[in-house]
């Protein structure tokens, strides 16, 4: 039997990163053992956000069932895209019968290769479109995921709201902050995506893989 391809798609949290930090706990030299103090934003890095994030429901990342962070993925390939595009519905048409229920769909731009530029990388991000969330909508996916920080423009605060509410009204599963889609040769793979569980969380760090048979 083939043996699976595996590639990692989280960003390993660090500078240049925001929203975290990383201090010294302990020292072998004089506590006998090397130990850290990390002081983590919910939404840094590879992340997932829960629905209480945007005041949908109550909903935080420990109450989602485990089995909702595996499901198989479409990969739409969008690489070397224009800062600040809104990304239509029409870069799904192709797939738009071959998506099933409790599928997800990924989107790779190659914006994870700007996080050495966190001007660009935040506040030029291209986003999704509310036409495109309503068709994915009414697929009934599982999740959808992102390269860029966020989905939807972190400096509309209108558009940033409507478009994650949307997608968590549909009980869809937000991740943000994906990296490595170059390095996916399939279309159509297997996606595991486990958030940290933090009681009452908002939102939580995510390590995520994609698996190729």
């Amino acid at each position: 039997m083939k043996t699976p391809r595996i590639i990692d798609i989280t960003l390993s949290l660090g500078e240049p990163i925001k929203g975290f930090e990383k201090r010294v706990s302990r020292a072998i030299e004089t506590d006998g053992w090397n130990a850290s103090e990390l002081t983590i934003y919910s939404h840094a890095g590879t992340h997932m956000d829960a629905p209480v994030h945007f005041g949908v429901s109550k909903k935080t990342i420990d109450h989602f069932p485990v089995e909702r962070f595996m499901c198989n993925c479409h990969i739409i390939r969008l690489d070397g895209i224009k800062p600040s595009s809104l990304i239509g519905p029409e870069v799904i048409r192709k797939i738009e019968n071959k998506i099933k229920e409790g599928e997800g769909i990924i989107f790779h731009t190659g914006w994870s290769r700007r996080i050495d530029d966190p001007e660009t990388y935040r506040n030029l991000l291209p986003r999704l479109s509310e036409e495109l969330v309503l068709l994915m909508v009414s697929k009934k996916i599982n999740l959808v995921g992102v390269e860029p920080p966020s989905v939807a423009n972190v400096n509309d605060i209108k558009e940033l709201q409507k478009i994650h509410r949307i997608l968590f009204e549909a009980d869809i599963i937000i991740l943000e902050g994906l990296c490595n889609l170059d390095q996916v040769r399939k279309d159509y793979v297997k996606l595991i995506a486990l958030p940290m569980k933090i009681r009452d969380g908002d939102g939580a760090p995510v390590r995520a893989i994609i698996i190729e048979n």
